[in-house]
């Protein structure tokens, strides 16, 4: 695990840095800041709007009385896009851009549902669905009524 975090932040930047000054050469430097700048300005619109859209789609879940799984899931999703395009460069401009469109987050949605189902039959990760309650006497206390 250390060794892919590492990887992933001494490599990725020097990709970034990479590109940016190929890109600096083909179209000059005060033009690769300007699609630094608007690719962030743009990403940080569609994130707005698409986290207004998922908090929504939460609260709608929530009214009808279910537990709005997917919603957070795309919460989720939004938050790292977001973090990407705050990050200067342009291959994480891409990819958090690709989380942003609902097409490809639901495909990456997928993609990684079945990586964490596949995680969780092997034991890797642990689901505890306990929710705090506790039996008392002849019923079931909950632990938030001693607040």
């Amino acid at each position: 695990m250390f060794l892919r975090l590492f990887l992933l932040f001494t490599i990725t930047p020097l990709v970034e840095l990479y590109l940016l000054l190929k890109l600096g050469g083909y179209i000059g430097v005060y033009a690769t800041i300007g699609v630094v700048i608007g690719t962030g300005i743009a990403g940080g619109l569609l994130a707005k709007s698409q986290g207004l859209t998922v908090m929504r789609q939460a609260r709608w879940e929530l009214d009808q009385g279910r537990m709005p799984a997917e919603s957070l899931f795309d919460g989720a999703l939004i938050l790292v896009a977001g973090a990407m395009l705050i990050t200067p460069g342009l291959l994480t401009d891409c990819l958090g851009l690709l989380f942003l469109i609902p097409p490809t987050r639901r495909a990456f949605k997928a993609w990684l549902r079945r990586k964490i189902e596949e995680k969780v039959s092997r034991g890797e990760i642990q689901v505890y669905t306990h929710l705090g309650w506790r039996e008392k006497g002849g019923g079931r206390e909950d632990p938030y009524d001693r607040l």
